[in-house]
């Protein structure tokens, strides 16, 4: 059972437990924790294979860059839109968001694999 099993139990269990309501609670929790023991005890008998900690992303507080980024490109979009509009019409609209935007996405792309 994976992460993604685990998540799926868990909001699951909170769906059974706001239909049933409160008084099956103690049930509801005693269900979903038997599910994680069971997925240990397979784990530590070598049923199932250990994952790697997954790698985490840079939060925000430690590399403000990417929201330094976006507040750039939204203020830098105001005038090169109304360049580009009176240039080009919608055509120069569209190119110039389209490079924009693939700025803050190749910037997003080479946070996560740095």
């Amino acid at each position: 059972m994976g992460m993604d099993d685990v998540r799926k139990d868990l909001r699951a269990a909170v769906a059974a437990r706001q239909e049933l309501g409160p008084e099956y609670e103690a049930e509801i929790i005693d269900g979903f924790l038997e599910k994680l023991d069971a997925r240990d005890r397979h784990r530590n008998a070598g049923l199932l294979p250990e994952r790697a900690p997954a790698r985490r992303q840079p939060s925000r507080e430690t590399d403000p860059g990417g929201l330094a980024l976006a507040i750039v490109s939204i203020v830098a979009a105001i005038p090169i839109t109304a360049i580009a509009a009176d240039m080009m019409g919608k055509v120069g609209v569209l190119i110039c968001w389209a490079g924009l935007v693939g700025i803050n996405y190749a910037r997003t792309m080479a946070r996560r694999h740095s």
